[in-house]
């Protein structure tokens, strides 16, 4: 029932384009506990970049997640590094210095898209707007999803995308189809 309360505060805030303040997990849809509720974008902007590294970098992930592939560049954050989460297929991100994860940036992410990310992802998640490096070395400012508790025992050395694609992409797939379709049967409740 929690989460179904929660869903339906997401969608109602979705129908008002403010910033949803819900993080949930990958394998179950909403979390009970709250997260703070990100910084509203200006009012000016219409679109979001979000800088991703792991499984969010498969353009088949994203086409069900948000029903779009939207535009993307390659790009690194700086600062960084990419890291196994023992007991999962996804990986998280810490701050270390010197350090670079390759990844991509996603552009044109409208508000509503960005709601849904918030959901998808796990609470243990933090999105943060960080400086990322293109490959044209040009900069730029984006969301990325950052792993909140820096001292997790259940982190551990490098998360390998191509190896993920090859044993984990068809499975995961089919959780986001999962994730999606509850998404759009509890929304289609709340509008009844």
């Amino acid at each position: 029932m929690l989460i179904q309360y929660q869903i339906r505060i997401f969608v109602q805030r979705s129908a008002s384009v403010s910033p949803s303040p819900l993080r949930s997990c990958h394998r179950r849809l909403l979390s009970p506990r709250m997260a703070s509720p990100p910084p509203p974008a200006p009012a000016a902007a219409a679109a979001h970049s979000v800088f991703v590294y792991g499984t969010l970098m498969a353009e088949e992930v994203v086409r069900v997640l948000l029903g779009r592939v939207p535009p993307s560049s390659p790009a690194l954050l700086p600062n960084h590094q990419r890291l196994s989460i023992r007991g999962r297929v996804y990986p998280a991100i810490l701050p270390v210095d010197g350090s670079k994860v390759p990844g991509k940036v996603w552009q044109g992410i409208t508000d509503r898209e960005l709601d849904v990310l918030d959901i998808f992802e796990d609470e243990e998640y933090v999105r943060e707007t960080v400086g990322i490096s293109l490959a044209d070395s040009a900069d730029m400012i984006a969301y990325a999803y950052i792993w909140g508790n820096v001292d997790d025992p259940d982190l551990y050395g490098e998360w390998d995308f191509d190896e993920w694609k090859k044993v984990h992409l068809k499975d995961y797939i089919t959780m986001t189809q999962d994730f999606r379709e509850e998404l759009e049967q509890l929304e289609s409740e709340t509008h009844d």
